[in-house]
């Protein structure tokens, strides 16, 4: 029961994501969405920009995404603590978007994924046995090469062949930051604690 719980608090998560997004495209996207110069006045939209999509296809990938992540926390034994690192990296992925305020506007679940994503991987390289541990380390690497491919910056947006709109790149590898920050913190690489105790 209690691994089921711990379970469940992840894909929570993933499941609030998603409905926030189907429920923000019936609404208006300039009161959600992401806005440097907002960022002071109106700080939900650290939260809200997640939820707002430009084109039906965007909104699906994202969807789809969410199921995706979903799912690898699952397969990860992510538990309540790792859901409060991919949430505590949720505003912090589009905080990082005050680094490019020519980015006018900014609004997609694509940096949050990747935060969760990474936040999984970390967990299965504290905690997992030694070939999902393997899965784990190219799931980052792999990761961390297309966050790189993407030369955040070299500008703000970028034309990606098969989507119909432009993707953020910063978003991306601001999301893949933010969650490795906080799942280091979470298992007590940053700081002095331990999420465990010591195995004897």
């Amino acid at each position: 029961m209690e691994r089921s719980v711990r379970l469940n608090a992840w894909l929570a998560l993933a499941a609030l994501l998603a409905a926030g997004a189907l429920v923000a495209s019936a609404l208006p996207r300039q009161a959600l969405d992401w806005q440097p110069q907002l960022a002071l006045s109106q700080p939900w939209r650290l939260i809200t920009a997640a939820w707002v999509h430009w084109s039906p296809l965007h909104l699906l990938a994202n969807v789809l995404g969410c199921a995706a992540v979903a799912a690898w926390g699952w397969r990860a034994h992510c538990d309540r603590h790792d859901a409060l690192a991919w949430a505590a990296a949720w505003p912090l992925s589009h905080l990082v978007l005050l680094a490019q305020p020519q980015l006018l506007h900014y609004g997609g679940l694509s940096g949050v994924l990747h935060a969760g994503v990474v936040v999984a991987a970390v967990r299965l390289l504290f905690d997992g046995p030694a070939w999902p541990r393997a899965i784990a380390l190219a799931v980052i690497g792999g990761l961390g090469l297309k966050v790189v491919l993407e030369a955040p910056w070299q500008g703000p947006l970028r034309q990606v062949p098969g989507w119909d709109i432009a993707i953020a790149p910063l978003a991306h590898i601001g999301g893949a930051a933010a969650g490795l920050l906080c799942a280091l913190l979470l298992h007590g690489v940053l700081l002095p604690m331990r999420r465990h105790p010591p195995r004897a």
